[in-house]
C-alpha cells in the first residue's frame, strides 16, 4: 500500500449536552500512534503556507480544533490530494513521507497537530525535489514543481 492510501480522515467521537461538547482523543486509541508531540498553528493569513515538508518517521494528526484551514498531500509520485478540515472532531492522519502543505487558514483557524515521534530536524525533507528523489529514487526529477521524467 502507497503512503497516499494510508491518508485518512478521522471522525472522533463527539459528547456533549447543553452545557457544551467534549471531544477525547488517545494515542494508540484514537490517534494510529502513540503521542510524542502536541503543537498548534494559530494567526497565519489566508495567503499563507505552511508545513512544505515530509518526514521521514514522523506520523501526524492534524486538527482544526477552532475554524478552518485546507492541508493538500503528495506522494512524490504525482499523486495529491486536498481536505479540508473546519470540524473540531475530525482530523486527517498523515503517514511517513508525503508531503504536506497547510493553507487556506480562516482567521480563527487553530490548528492542532500531534505528531508520533519528538523533534528531530534530520528527518524532515524540506526540498520537494529531493522528496521526489527519495521516494522514487530511478526517477529524474525535473524543476521544483515535482514534474519528473523517466
Amino acid at each position: 500500500m502507497g503512503n497516499m492510501e494510508k491518508v485518512r480522515m478521522l471522525d472522533f467521537q463527539q459528547r456533549g449536552d447543553e452545557r457544551g461538547h467534549l471531544v477525547v482523543v488517545e494515542g494508540g486509541v484514537d490517534i494510529p500512534f502513540e503521542i510524542r508531540r502536541a503543537f498548534y498553528i494559530y494567526g497565519s493569513g489566508s495567503d499563507v503556507v505552511r508545513g512544505q515538508h515530509a518526514n521521514r518517521r514522523t506520523e501526524f494528526v492534524l486538527i482544526n480544533v477552532a475554524g478552518t484551514s485546507k492541508v493538500k498531500v503528495k506522494d512524490g509520485e504525482g499523486n495529491e490530494e486536498i481536505y479540508c478540515l473546519g470540524r473540531p472532531h475530525m482530523g486527517i492522519y498523515l503517514p511517513a513521507m508525503v508531503w504536506k502543505d497547510m493553507y487556506g487558514f480562516s482567521r480563527d483557524s487553530v490548528l492542532l497537530v500531534l505528531a508520533s515521534t519528538h523533534y528531530d530536524a534530520d528527518e524532515y525533507i524540506r526540498d520537494y525535489s529531493d522528496f521526489v528523489r527519495e521516494v522514487a529514487p530511478h526517477m529524474e526529477v525535473v524543476g521544483k514543481s515535482g514534474g519528473r521524467r523517466a
